[in-house]
C-alpha cells in the first residue's frame, strides 16, 4: 500500500517531520509512505490553476497516485497551518484528486492537547465537497508535550505513544483493507 504524507509544519526542526519520519520508518512493513514536499507550493492562485507551476503538477500527481493519504498537523492559532490549507487548496481544485481519498490525521503540540482543535478542523475540511475524503473513524492521535517525548536523535522514545501509534497502525491498514473491499465491491455492480 502506497501512503503519501503531508505535513503541515515546513521548519527544519518540525516535532511533526519527526512524527512522519518514524511512522515511515517504524510501519514500512505495513506500507511505504512518502512525506511529500509543501514547501515548493505556490500560493494557490485560481488564475494559473487549469496550468500550474510542476510543483503543483508533481505534487498531485503523486497524492493521485497514493491508496491514501496521512495528515501530520501542528497547530497554529487554534487551526491547521496555513501551508496545509495551501496544499489542499490545490488537491480540491481541477482533477480534485482526494475525493475518495480515504485520510488517516494524527498531529502533536508542545501544549497538553496535542493539535485537537487543529485536527477537528482538518475534519470539517476533508469532508467538505471539494475533498469528500473518507477518514480513518475512532483512532484520534492527539501527540501532546511532543518535545518531551522526543529524544535528542529524533526518536520517539514515549511508550505509551509508541503502543498507541502501534494500535492505530494496524487499525489503518485493517481499514484500508475493508475500503478496497467495499471500493471492489461498487466496481463490481
Amino acid at each position: 500500500m502506497k501512503v503519501a504524507a503531508i505535513v503541515g509544519s515546513i521548519r527544519k526542526e518540525s516535532y511533526n517531520m519527526k512524527l512522519a519520519r518514524y511512522i515511515q520508518n517504524r510501519y514500512k512493513h505495513f506500507f511505504q509512505l512518502e512525506v511529500l514536499n509543501i514547501r515548493e507550493l505556490p500560493f494557490y492562485d485560481q488564475d494559473i490553476e487549469a496550468a500550474p507551476p510542476q510543483s503543483v503538477i508533481d505534487f498531485k500527481v503523486k497524492v493521485a497516485a497514493a491508496d491514501a493519504v496521512l495528515w501530520v498537523t501542528p497547530e497554529y492559532n487554534s487551526t491547521i497551518p496555513g501551508v496545509m490549507v495551501n496544499a489542499i487548496d490545490w488537491l480540491s481544485r481541477v482533477d480534485r484528486v482526494m475525493i475518495g481519498k480515504p485520510s488517516w490525521i494524527v498531529g502533536s503540540s508542545m501544549g497538553m492537547l496535542g493539535s485537537v482543535k487543529g485536527q477537528g478542523h482538518l475534519r470539517d475540511i476533508l469532508f467538505a465537497s471539494g475533498i469528500s475524503s473518507p477518514l480513518l473513524p475512532g483512532n484520534e492521535v492527539y501527540i501532546g508535550l511532543v518535545h518531551e517525548k522526543f529524544d535528542g536523535k529524533g526518536e520517539l522514545t514515549d511508550e505509551p505513544t509508541i503502543q498507541y501509534l502501534d494500535l492505530v497502525a494496524e487499525n489503518f491498514v485493517k481499514w484500508m483493507k475493508e475500503q478496497s473491499r467495499l471500493k471492489g465491491l461498487q466496481d463490481a455492480k
